[in-house]
């Protein structure tokens, strides 16, 4: 990590008075490596570190790092339904059990996994030495919003989008092809060891902020998280994204469903009748198909990797099956919408995020096909 990341710049960022971060293992391994890396190496007040015991049974937590199961970490952060007697850290961040996952967290500020990639991204050359050389290109899943692909068309950068599995980021960076690469479902790498890094991302986030301040006038207000993030926004536009999770449907019910998006597919008038019907606001699809990945290293076919719904305005729906076997099936819808005009970045996301979210349960026929009123999970 240190022949990788500016230690002695993230040290200096730790030792202002004005910053503070929590970093919450889940009683996973990360725990071991938190503190020799940020109390050891970094001189990081120990009380910044959070369940960072290492424990069987993750101290009878489940070790997500994400705003659902990291609860502890989410309320020490501002983001909890009540405010924290202590101070708020202004960096907060997660790892899962085995330390390969990771979140994000400002001052009451969640950063998406989506968005996170691409800031590390957009910002990678200026603040982190491993890639002064510029990077070799940038990859996501194709269920990861296209924060990236925005990311990468504005600085010239090779970019790739791969079905769900890191085995395809792992075939791109063997190849020299891929310098930095994520997946909505808070994992985050880089080519230094061809696979997602809780740990390497924290480290690329602390790069940035101490990048940012050292640019910021000598004795000026701390440069956030959520300035960071804004400025992003304002500079690539936003990209509002949710995940609506269906978890324990009858594998028959969903696969029915599924099958009914594909022949749904095959007349466009017929989708943006019923989008009109719903909300005659909402852009039109103009396309929709089922996602192929043709694999530039090695030439193997992916087929049927979900159902896309792509529109006018670059907002997307997505449906994937998972886990079709005995004890039900998971069905994931993937909502994103992109803004560019300054004067909405700034709404909250699932206001935002509301027509294509009607749109999407009417179009698909969720309830009818599963009979689910609501999912089990909103990410």
């Amino acid at each position: 990590m240190k022949h990788i990341f500016d230690f002695g710049a993230i040290k200096s960022l730790l030792s202002r008075p004005d910053f503070s971060f929590c970093y919450d293992a889940l009683h996973g391994v990360a725990g071991i490596y938190a503190q020799k890396i940020f109390v050891d190496e970094l001189s990081a007040d120990p009380s910044f570190l959070l369940n960072c015991v290492p424990k069987e049974d993750f101290g009878g937590g489940h070790p997500d790092p994400n705003l659902t199961y990291a609860k502890e970490l989410v309320h020490r952060m501002g983001l909890g339904k009540t405010d924290p007697i202590e101070e708020i850290p202004e960096f907060g961040a997660a790892a899962d059990g085995d330390a390969d996952r990771n979140m994000v967290l400002g001052k009451r500020f969640f950063v998406t996994p989506s968005d996170s990639v691409a800031i590390i991204a957009a910002n990678a050359v200026g603040a982190i030495p491993y890639f002064e050389g510029g990077l070799k290109g940038v990859a996501r899943s194709m269920p990861t919003s296209a924060a990236l692909d925005v990311v990468a068309k504005a600085l010239n950068l090779k970019f790739f989008e791969v079905p769900t599995g890191w085995k395809f980021f792992g075939n791109l960076m063997d190849a020299g092809m891929c310098s930095v690469c994520g997946e909505e479902s808070f994992g985050t790498g880089s080519d230094h060891i061809r696979e997602k890094d809780g740990i390497w991302a924290v480290l690329a986030w602390l790069s940035i902020l101490a990048h940012r301040n050292s640019q910021a006038p000598s004795g000026g207000k701390l440069v956030t998280v959520e300035d960071i993030v804004r400025v992003h926004w304002a500079t690539y536009g936003r990209h509002f994204y949710t995940r609506y999770d269906y978890e324990n449907v009858d594998a028959g019910a969903a696969k029915e469903l599924m099958a009914y998006l594909v022949s749904l597919q095959s007349s466009l008038s017929d989708i943006n009748r019923i989008i009109k019907d719903v909300n005659p606001d909402v852009p039109s699809v103009v396309k929709g198909d089922e996602f192929e990945y043709k694999d530039p290293v090695d030439g193997s076919v992916s087929k049927h990797q979900g159902i896309r719904f792509l529109f006018e305005d670059g907002s997307r729906l997505v449906f994937r099956l998972s886990g079709t076997g005995s004890e039900g099936a998971t069905i994931r819808l993937y909502i994103e919408q992109y803004q560019s005009h300054t004067s909405k970045i700034g709404i909250e996301s699932q206001v935002a995020l509301a027509p294509l979210v009607e749109i999407a349960l009417k179009l698909s026929k969720m309830e009818e096909f599963t009979g689910r009123s609501s999912p089990t999970v909103i990410t």
